[in-house]
């Protein structure tokens, strides 16, 4: 599956004690040109301590990248269970969250744990998907780039590193 649009730009924006917050144009446009639903899937990052999200309609793409990956693991002899948990993480363990005509959603009590996010939230365009990050816990992160990116999205709006 080849995608025509993808998820390029950050934005930081606050979390309201609800859970509110809004998501960036530069998402939402995606989404909108991806598909005729104005919702994002979140769930847990496989690797790090964040979330990662797209459009109702990559779970196409999601669904054959990791039938190709389990097709690879058993003709090298892998472990079927690894198929099974990211599968489960991967389907089962998301929330699909529709946004206003304002752009605004209300993160998931399970997603906002997920994602250890406060009343700061960090999104990062990663191509096909987007991440969500609390910044603090990006500030930390391996990726030189990544801390970059938070830092002056911080400083940007004023919050103290």
């Amino acid at each position: 599956m080849e995608l025509e649009h993808l998820f390029n730009g950050s934005a930081l924006n606050a979390v309201d004690a609800k859970g509110r917050l809004s998501v960036p144009a530069f998402i939402r446009g995606v989404v909108e040109r991806r598909s005729d639903a104005k919702a994002v899937i979140l769930g847990a990052h496989e690797v790090d301590p964040c979330l990662t999200a797209y459009d109702r309609g990559y779970g196409r793409h999601l669904a054959a990248e990791i039938e190709r990956r389990r097709l690879n693991e058993e003709a090298a002899g892998g472990d079927a269970q690894a198929h099974y948990a990211r599968a489960r993480r991967t389907f089962g363990v998301t929330e699909d969250v529709p946004y206003d005509t304002s752009g605004r959603i209300i993160l998931p009590p399970m997603m906002r744990r997920k994602g250890q996010i406060e009343d700061l939230a960090l999104f990062v365009g990663v191509g096909g998907t987007f991440e969500i990050w609390n910044p603090y816990l990006a500030l930390k992160s391996g990726d030189e780039d990544l801390r970059d990116l938070a830092a002056y999205r911080l400083e940007e709006k004023g919050y103290s590193l």
